[in-house]
């Protein structure tokens, strides 16, 4: 039954492929297994975690969801590989690489594998920031505090579930409580989807304050210099605020040019191939590509993909005390910025911190002097801002979420599934929350019910 399933399929696809050249399912599917294969890798290789359970949690989210009774994986601990497949068709494979997370294959061409120590580039540079917490899970003493965490890992009697994950809870620079699902612990590197693409803001934010690229710059890619390109006007700005007014919509059909860029072993160059629609500055869309360019600008900026995992952790990581970070790579060497680094919960928490004290380390000056006002500040008439989304705008998502308790001068980082940082300066507070849940909004209801909890339970 399975075979015929399966040849049913195929041929099914195979009709519809020859239809139209942007439409086509089978690469849509192929999206899919690539984007189960990758999860499976990295939350298996690199978190530690269940394999099986992680299947049953990637399998359950919109559009994926779809395929879940064809989908199969096969897991190969000797070769550190996870191949996804829809009954064996449209196979999908991502691998294992020691200190660099995982990659996916795009067909034979072996990807560009980075041949940088992590672990020595921990060791170069001394953590700065003064440490958050001691070694062991922080209890809350606060009954309040308990019972917000109780709240944050409650499961509703029907899907959809939150699957909170860990929640980390920072105050005064020191972590008052945190909480962490079954085979999670405070070490486990946990992975962020788009927050990493406010990890490409803060090292586009060091590389201004070093004075090696400015927003205001045109962005220095060379396949835009030609003359009458009307992509030669497009500012570091402009990537950063997605008011690019390229072809680069997102919208996580499978048949939009973010899923089709992940097929592509040089993300940054497919990204940058796209076309204008739009007249620049003018139209906001969400878009991951526009992110992947920036990425491809840091390395640049810094000499290659050696050196920029290597500036990484020398000028962020090192100097937060970010410990448990990996960085993943495209087949080409670039930053996969848009969506793949993973951090501990408390890790995540310390990036948090570097917003919320303005940029500054130890009394060192990180971002610049308005990067974390410039950074937080809405684009045109969105909540979001550039690498952030945001409370300070007047769009109905924000007013919605100052309602809800969020305080008007919050910012945060998002990801996926759920992934927050919630950074408060007005409350001098940061709350990470991190878990799988498939609500289409994140469970931001019961984010802000975290934060509104915390902040009622820290105030005088």
């Amino acid at each position: 039954m399975r075979k015929w399933i399966a040849i049913g399929l195929a041929i099914f696809i195979a009709a519809l492929a020859g239809a139209s050249v942007h439409f086509r399912p089978d690469r849509a599917v192929r999206v899919a297994t690539g984007y189960v294969a990758h999860n499976i890798c990295s939350k298996t290789f690199v978190s530690g975690l269940d394999p099986q359970a992680v299947f049953a949690e990637v399998s359950d989210r919109a559009g994926i969801r779809r395929l879940r009774h064809v989908l199969r994986f096969t897991l190969d601990r000797t070769a550190r590989t996870v191949d996804a497949s829809t009954l064996g068709l449209f196979r999908s494979r991502a691998a294992f690489h020691d200190g660099l997370g995982c990659i996916e294959l795009q067909g034979s061409k072996e990807p560009y594998l980075l041949k940088s120590d992590v672990e020595a580039l921990k060791a170069k540079t001394p953590p700065s920031l003064p440490e958050i917490t001691g070694p062991g899970v922080v209890e809350p003493s606060d009954p309040a505090l308990k019972a917000a965490l109780d709240h944050a890992f409650e499961e509703p009697a029907a899907p959809p579930f939150r699957r909170t994950k860990a929640v980390v809870v920072v105050h005064d620079g020191k972590v008052i409580a945190e909480r962490y699902a079954a085979g999670i612990g405070i070490d486990t590197p946990l992975l962020g989807f788009s927050m990493t693409k406010s990890v490409v803001n803060a090292l586009i934010g060091i590389l201004t304050q070093q004075g090696l690229v400015t927003p205001s710059m045109p962005a220095p890619i060379p396949e835009w210099r030609r003359a009458g390109d009307p992509r030669r006007e497009i500012e570091v700005e402009h990537l950063m605020r997605m008011t690019s007014g390229l072809d680069l919509d997102e919208t996580n059909s499978g048949f939009d040019p973010s899923s089709r860029m992940y097929q592509q072993d040089d993300t940054a160059a497919y990204a940058v191939s796209a076309k204008m629609i739009a007249p620049l500055g003018t139209r906001w869309h969400y878009s991951s590509p526009t992110t992947q360019i920036l990425a491809r600008i840091v390395r640049d900026a810094v000499g290659g993909p050696e050196q920029t995992l290597a500036f990484a952790w020398r000028e962020l990581f090192n100097p937060l005390g970010m410990r448990h970070v990996t960085l993943e790579f495209d087949g080409a060497g670039t930053l996969q910025g848009s969506t793949y680094m993973l951090a501990s919960a408390r890790d995540w928490a310390k990036f948090g911190l570097l917003y919320l004290n303005d940029g500054v380390v130890a009394g060192k000056r990180i971002l610049h002097a308005d990067w974390v006002d410039f950074c937080a500040a809405a684009t045109l008439d969105t909540d979001y801002a550039a690498g952030f989304w945001t409370n300070r705008s007047e769009h109905p998502n924000a007013r919605g979420r100052v309602r809800l308790g969020i305080p008007r001068d919050a910012f945060f980082a998002s990801g996926d599934l759920g992934q927050r940082i919630v950074i408060m300066p007005s409350q001098r507070l940061v709350v990470v929350r991190l878990g799988d849940s498939v609500d289409p909004t994140g469970d931001i209801r019961g984010v802000a019910r975290l934060v509104k909890e915390v902040i009622a339970a820290v105030q005088p």
